[in-house]
């Protein structure tokens, strides 16, 4: 439901696509030929969770060359791109970082696929100086944690749910945060610049990081498992495009391209 967010997130999303709407450039087809209504109709508008960026942009900018379509694709939190859609009231998919964004927009969704799993990791600084080892040692008041926004971003409602699993209070969890984020992406950065000692990010996301942080597991028995989805949205103007985009997600090719990119194509064991 709406009031699941909150409502200064809504007016600044508002105002970013007002103005993101006075200067909106034409339409255009892949191939870059100005603006007419054909090209209108080989275009995609497609809402993506951050955190699923690099496998998606490499699919979308294949699934262009091979169907003469523009992927015009928005990068943001869930609950951001949740926003967006209902502020916008058009687009034509939907793929967040965990399908209970999808499920919240139900009546606005005509179909959905699941594409890959996210696994919720603790992330540390190199070495792991601070000794971290569980979720307890994140509360640690000489640890300095970073979590997503859980208005904001499917990583902070996954860890606030994690932690409830676990027996943490919510005040608890709150009173430690050094830092929130809108999306899952920032936790990564804030390792890198070391200044977080630890966040919960995506197995995923923590990779790209491996330079500047290490990854330790959350046992499995008190994890939950993010399931990714792509939603067809019911303002799509190009339904059997959408489709066709969705079938190049899950087919061998695309999963290929979500194994080469270290995403999981199978949930964990």
């Amino acid at each position: 439901m709406l009031s699941r967010f909150c409502r200064n997130c809504l007016i600044a999303v508002a105002i970013v696509l007002i103005g993101c709407a006075e200067k909106s450039e034409p339409v255009r087809e892949a191939g870059g030929k100005g603006s007419d209504q054909t090209s209108a109709k080989k275009e995609l508008l497609l809402f993506c969770g951050a955190g699923i960026r690099p496998p998606v942009a490499e699919l979308a900018e294949k699934f262009e060359a091979e169907h003469g379509v523009r992927v015009v694709t928005d990068y943001a939190g869930g609950g951001m791109l949740i926003a967006k859609i209902k502020i916008l009231q058009k687009g034509d998919l939907f793929m967040p970082g965990d399908i209970h964004y999808i499920e919240v927009l139900e009546d606005r969704v005509l179909s959905k696929k699941s594409v890959c799993f996210f696994v919720p990791v603790i992330f540390v600084q190199k070495g792991n100086p601070k000794n971290i080892h569980t979720l307890k040692d994140l509360l640690r008041e000489d640890v300095k944690l970073g979590l997503g926004d859980a208005k904001a971003c499917a990583i902070g409602e996954k860890s606030r749910k994690i932690f409830a699993k676990n027996g943490f209070e919510p005040d608890d969890v709150e009173k430690s945060l050094t830092f929130q984020s809108q999306t899952v992406n920032e936790l990564g950065m804030h390792i890198q610049a070391r200044s977080l000692d630890a966040v919960i990010l995506w197995d995923s996301i923590a990779k790209y990081y491996s330079d500047y942080g290490d990854e330790i597991k959350i046992p499995v028995e008190q994890n939950i498992i993010s399931t990714v989805a792509v939603g067809i949205l019911k303002c799509t103007r190009n339904q059997s495009l959408a489709k066709k985009f969705v079938d190049f997600l899950v087919s061998d090719r695309g999963q290929e391209v979500f194994k080469k990119y270290d995403y999981r194509i199978e949930p964990p064991e």
